[in-house]
């Protein structure tokens, strides 16, 4: 049994904490969330599970950061790297594994390579490894187009997009991405920050560009309103016709004056009611080329929940130091004891 600590306990930690519970080769061993409500609780009630299950709830990692009680912890904190940096140097100093849902940590040094850097060595140092992971960055717009483009001779560029539907998120999420507010307003927010769009688009395309060896030097971000048409109404936001439905984010990957990677993620409530389907769609320019489509999309959080859990016996397993997922066995669902076995 591999040993787990799940260190928050949002809709993502949650989610991650029950699919542990459900697989043989995983033990739930520790939960940790600042929330007053859950402190002191068997996660067991906090999960909504009818049941205890002789876990309690921790408001603070003492006592639970130790290798002779868990093996690794899945964090689900925030998105950005320097935010969690102070715990994941809890983690790896205490000698246990991390996976991190982060969307920044899939590929930290894309952004900050002074703490991939920091990260690596103290991982190193500790005999332990650190992956951050989920569906997108972490799957379909870096690790799917890395594995698409590996029956390539050549590959001269790529397009690739994700298109989903807000309509299920809460405020803070359609605060980020300018839902409901007029396009002069979102204009603004763009330029002071506070419409982020999608996290992780450096992350994918550094991914990318090292696996293939496309070169790319500079990476150029563009956040454009989804101006509605029609009305669009979803649990915590409605959207007059005229207002702000989404967010269609841009990134451009160039290799000298060349655009070798583009990459597009128009998030918005409802697109359907103006005729755009959700789905995930990849195309590489090469020899051969590569087209690939599927709708709906894949799903975000249960597959971010997916990856973070499978991924568990190849990090436990893993070498020490920072790792992303194109250093590691591809993921697979643990749906058998050969699920949890080493594979050199």
């Amino acid at each position: 049994m591999i040993r787990v600590i799940q260190w928050g306990l949002g809709a993502m930690g949650s989610g991650m904490a029950k699919l542990i519970l459900e697989k043989d080769g995983l033990q739930l061993v520790g939960a940790i969330d600042t929330r007053p409500e859950y402190a002191g609780k068997d996660v067991g009630s906090v999960l909504g599970l009818g049941r205890e299950l002789g876990v309690e709830v921790q408001a603070t990692p003492d006592g639970l950061l130790d290798p002779d009680v868990a093996d690794i912890v899945v964090i689900a904190t925030t998105s950005w790297t320097a935010q969690q940096m102070p715990q994941l140097r809890q983690i790896l100093g205490s000698g246990l594994n991390c996976i991190s849902i982060a969307e920044e940590m899939a590929s930290p040094e894309a952004q900050s390579p002074e703490l991939a850097t920091e990260l690596d060595q103290l991982a190193k140092a500790n005999n332990v490894s650190v992956l951050g992971t989920g569906v997108n960055p972490g799957f379909v717009l870096d690790l799917l187009v890395v594995t698409l483009s590996g029956v390539c001779h050549k590959v001269d560029r790529i397009e690739a997009s994700r298109v989903n539907d807000l309509s299920p998120y809460g405020p803070t999420v359609m605060a980020t991405q300018g839902v409901g507010i007029t396009p002069e307003a979102f204009k603004e927010g763009v330029a002071n920050g506070t419409i982020v769009g999608h996290v992780g688009f450096p992350e994918s395309i550094r991914m990318i560009s090292d696996a293939l060896g496309l070169g790319v030097d500079r990476v150029v971000e563009t956040r454009e309103p989804i101006v509605s048409k029609v009305l669009r109404e979803a649990a915590h936001v409605t959207v007059q016709p005229g207002m702000v439905a989404g967010c269609k984010h841009i990134a451009v990957g160039y290799a000298g004056d060349k655009a070798v990677v583009k990459l597009v993620h128009p998030q918005q409530v409802h697109p359907h009611l103006e005729g755009q389907s959700t789905g995930d769609y990849i195309n590489i320019y090469g020899t051969p080329d590569i087209v690939m489509s599927t709708g709906p999309e894949i799903a975000g959080g249960i597959a971010t929940q997916g990856l973070a859990v499978n991924m568990v016996p190849h990090v436990v397993q893993a070498s020490p130091g920072l790792k992303n997922m194109l250093d590691l066995p591809a993921p697979a669902a643990l749906m058998g004891a050969s699920a949890y076995r080493r594979r050199v």
